[in-house]
């Protein structure tokens, strides 16, 4: 597929990104910043305006491209630019970039005929991880269902990008999926920063104890790109445990006593829940910090 990829610089997107065209795909990195990949290419776009988000997806990805009879047209938009996180720009600057892009891209590519679009969400808008305070999720594990009432403006904003996607779907009937990605995870971040995560389980709380390999979210954007005719749909996207050592009863007992239980779960299984993705799109995590550091508990 000919993906226009926005994002691919950042921290999820510069490994994404390589996946995909280690699968076959054509990447065009569209970004503020280059990637600097020999296998993706580079544009710079300015996503908040809506010209050059046109533009940029109407053109050429490469000089290669010139010899064609005809410029090809943009397959999949994979749409992971944004402002990360609190506290890195103002917070109105956060959700205006963030909402501003979000409806710049799916305007223009479906205007453009892009019949598949990924985009990210993210775990913070179920209004935990950002909470000011300890907040509880209202049951576990935590699934799609779970009402997302954040107060932050990063959440607040990956709210209101779940509520423009829904509407640009309901106006096209492209396959427009987000992806409520947990705490992005890169390989070598496992000897870096577990060994606090495994001494402390509370350093955790606000992710929900979950994470997610960069590896296993390039396998569940592939698996977004090929399977096709779901519509609108919102997909947790975590690993299969905790990243912690204590057990879910563990965890429970101490930092979720009166919570709901919906349904018995395994000894390291992620309250984050992955059931979706794992029924409907074939998402199959394959990584784990356990591959790389000895569980403390065994």
């Amino acid at each position: 597929m000919r993906i226009f990829f926005t994002g691919g610089s950042g921290k999820a997107g510069r490994h994404v990104a390589p996946y995909l065209a280690d699968h076959g795909h054509q990447v065009t990195n569209a970004d503020l910043v280059p990637l600097g990949h020999p296998a993706v290419s580079d544009l710079r776009v300015d996503l908040t305006d809506i010209g050059e988000t046109y533009s940029a997806l109407a053109g050429m990805a490469r000089m290669a491209e010139l010899e064609l009879a005809q410029k090809p047209a943009y397959d999949a938009v994979v749409h992971f630019a944004a402002v990360p996180a609190i506290l890195l720009r103002p917070d109105a600057t956060t959700y205006a970039t963030n909402v501003l892009s979000t409806y710049n891209v799916l305007e223009a590519a479906t205007r453009l005929g892009v019949r598949k679009v990924v985009f990210a969400s993210s775990e913070t808008t179920y209004g935990i991880c950002f909470a000011q305070g300890q907040r509880q999720p209202q049951y576990l594990p935590v699934d799609e269902d779970h009402p997302t009432i954040p107060e932050d403006s990063y959440a607040m904003s990956k709210v209101a990008g779940e509520v423009t996607a829904r509407s640009f779907q309901a106006r096209t009937g492209a396959d427009v999926y987000g992806l409520r990605i947990n705490n992005v995870i890169e390989p070598h971040e496992y000897a870096e920063k577990f060994p606090d995560f495994l001494a402390d389980p509370s350093l955790r709380r606000r992710n929900i104890f979950a994470y997610i390999d960069t590896r296993d979210l390039g396998q569940m954007v592939q698996r977004c790109l090929e399977v096709d005719g779901l519509g609108y749909e919102v997909f947790n996207v975590a690993n299969a445990d905790m990243s912690v050592a204590a057990t879910t009863q563990e965890v429970c007992d101490h930092f979720y006593d009166g919570v709901e239980l919906r349904r018995q779960m395994g000894r390291d299984e992620t309250f984050y829940s992955i059931d979706k993705a794992r029924t409907l799109l074939g998402y199959a995590p394959q990584h784990s910090w356990r591959d790389v550091l000895p569980d403390p508990a065994e």
